[in-house]
């Protein structure tokens, strides 16, 4: 299901010509007078991460931003509570339509902001937003809404989702390329890689600085996400001393390189082998947290706002690898 343009007037399409001139000599200008550094607009943080790529970190989830003469891509939304502030904060980069949504998964920290952003957009037969999402993000959105708890409002549903393995779009004179990620924190998760820039959008599957929630009841598993965070760890390319290179957005948190999803990713690996380990010795779940196998992390992993607690993140992984 995707949204259609209607036929164009010569006129129109002059008219857009000389629109997308205007912005592309704004943003220009705007790219030019970007800080090295970050500001903080109406409590969203604005980091600047390279060449017409910036991150919004709001109380929600973290936003990739991509500006150019073309419009505004993002991805993820935040929630709908930090929306206003999302789109007041996005004004500061950019006052180009909004043209692009892309959502890495269905919680409402990423998806919960669409409706409102939609409305900011703007949208028109001549520039139109595209919301574009994994299948399974649509399904599972559609079927809350079905059950009276929608999490999106209608104007903020994905109106071009994918069910193949990858999904192309050329959007600011950039290749950009969604991933799916299957059974990793959800069964609906992309991660959308910026090839001109070398960034790296993961949603929800890496999020230094606190374990990952892994939803069972939407299709996570412990093992797709160890397969996600590998084929992460595939598309960056790291720096000299394995430091820099490749700039990986993570859902929640810091701006990252692959050294730190090497060692995101060998933690969920060792405390999965630690749980199998126990389970095979046919310990409960209850016998396998008092055992205390991520304790060694938790000073890494676990902060007072802390989302996944340790005990949540080892019954996730029990009730994945076929616990009872």
């Amino acid at each position: 299901m995707t949204r259609r343009i209607g036929s164009r007037t010569r006129a129109a399409v002059v008219a857009a010509s000389v629109v997308g001139f205007a912005w592309w000599t704004s943003l220009q200008a705007q790219s030019q007078q970007t800080p090295a550094g970050g500001s903080d607009e109406g409590g969203v943080h604005v980091e600047h991460v390279r060449g017409n790529i910036h991150m919004l970190a709001s109380r929600g989830g973290n936003i990739t931003v991509q500006v150019g003469h073309e419009g505004v891509l993002l991805v993820d939304t935040s929630t709908a509570d930090a929306a206003p502030q999302v789109v007041a904060a996005l004004r500061k980069i950019s006052t180009a339509p909004i043209r692009y949504i892309l959502n890495t998964h269905t919680h409402p920290d990423h998806v919960g902001g669409n409706a409102i952003v939609a409305k900011a957009a703007a949208p028109t037969p001549i520039l139109p937003l595209n919301i574009v999402a994994h299948e399974n993000v649509l399904n599972r959105l559609t079927a809350s809404a079905d059950r009276g708890q929608p999490l999106v409002p209608e104007e903020g549903m994905p109106v071009d989702e994918y069910f193949t393995p990858v999904k192309n779009l050329h959007f600011n004179d950039e290749a950009i390329v969604l991933y799916h990620e299957p059974k990793a924190h959800t069964d609906g998760d992309s991660v959308v890689l910026f090839r001109g820039s070398d960034v790296l959008s993961t949603g929800d599957i890496f999020t230094p600085g606190a374990y990952p929630f892994i939803d069972v009841d939407q299709g996570g598993t412990v093992q797709g996400e160890i397969a996600a965070l590998t084929h992460i760890l595939q598309l960056t390319v790291p720096a000299k001393n394995q430091e820099g290179g490749t700039y990986v957005v993570p859902g929640h948190g810091r701006i990252c390189d692959s050294a730190d999803v090497v060692e995101f990713r060998d933690m969920v690996v060792i405390v999965r082998d630690r749980i199998q380990d126990l389970m095979k010795k046919g310990m409960t779940l209850d016998q396998i947290k008092a055992a205390g196998v991520t304790r060694d992390y938790d000073t890494e992993y676990v902060t007072p706002t802390s989302f996944v607690k340790p005990d949540q993140f080892v019954a996730s992984m029990y009730k994945s690898l076929g616990g009872k």
